[in-house]
């Protein structure tokens, strides 16, 4: 697959201050691709530089196969964590403006704009000022200056904050219509769950250094433990158990039941499947609940920077 972006051991120093150390990811195109990391860990530096609002001290920075070059600030929209809009200015005229900065013609953008707000059922907004507006509201004007001009590569930086759940939902289901359109997107989030219905690849960023980078559903299956979930009913739980120990490893476990079942958690060797477990299983209770505990992206952000 083609890597839309590729930045090769980017480096940047502020005084004796190490913000990225020789970091390297490699974004493919048309993907959702996670950029996350605790507070400080380099993310915001590392998007600044792909937005060229600042240098590298060291490394190189490539945009479809090309050094990232001015020309480029056309083929990227950035969405920033803190937003930018003119809290002064009507909603249609900043959103001309904005658009006509990357370089649509006014009458193109007036006819995007038109899409959108009727997509975004944000119509009639058109005359009010962004002080009119909640935060929410500010936040879906935003992202349509953001994604208006169709760039190659979006950056989105926190997109969901300030939104209910309803409307952080809508914008979930257009940026993966714009995935599906072929953009490339760049998704820094500190909210795991988004993370695991949006991103197809991620890199974890700590302390300056990345840790972590790969497809995401590759870094779950390296972070398996090879352990299940189960709800047994059983008439003697006690003699359950003592079989279960002779041959796995369990632990109590809480999962919410409808049922006043055993739980426990079962950890098989390596050598062993979940089918020898449910035979296992089926051959000394009922099973009423089966589930494979796989790690979430939330848990894999907590051990990978708990280790590191």
């Amino acid at each position: 697959m083609h890597d839309l972006l590729v930045t090769d051991s980017v480096s940047k120093n502020f005084g004796d201050f190490t913000a990225l150390n020789k970091v390297s990811i490699r974004v493919p195109e048309g993907s959702i691709f996670g950029l996350l990391g605790p507070n400080g860990a380099g993310k915001t530096t590392l998007i600044r530089i792909i937005n060229q609002i600042t240098m590298p001290d060291e490394g190189s920075v490539t945009l479809d196969n090309e050094p990232l070059a001015d020309h480029h600030i056309r083929d990227i929209g950035y969405l920033p964590e803190e937003r930018g809009l003119y809290k002064s200015m009507k909603v249609g005229e900043q959103a001309l403006y904005l658009a006509q900065l990357k370089g649509l013609s006014k009458s193109e953008a007036r006819k995007r704009l038109k899409t959108w707000f009727e997509r975004l059922e944000i119509g009639d907004w058109w005359n009010k000022k962004i002080m009119e507006l909640s935060k929410g509201m500010a936040q879906k004007i935003q992202f349509v200056v953001t994604v208006l001009h169709e760039p190659k590569l979006l950056i989105f930086d926190e997109p969901f904050s300030g939104f209910d759940p309803i409307n952080a939902n809508l914008i979930k289901e257009e940026i993966l219509k714009l995935r599906e359109a072929g953009a490339t997107v760049i998704f820094s989030t500190h909210r795991m769950e988004s993370v695991e219905e949006l991103c197809d690849d991620i890199a974890l960023l700590n302390k300056a250094n990345k840790i972590l980078e790969g497809s995401l559903q590759d870094i779950k299956r390296r972070y398996k433990t090879n352990t299940y979930e189960v709800g047994l009913v059983t008439s003697d739980e006690q003699r359950l158990k003592s079989l279960l120990r002779e041959r796995f490893d369990i632990f109590p476990a809480e999962f919410k039941s409808l049922n006043d079942d055993l739980k426990l958690n079962i950890k098989l060797d390596f050598n062993e499947t979940s089918n020898d477990l449910l035979s296992f299983l089926t051959n000394h209770a009922e099973v009423n609940h089966f589930n494979e505990l796989v790690p979430t992206a939330n848990d894999i952000f907590i051990q990978t920077v708990k280790n590191n």
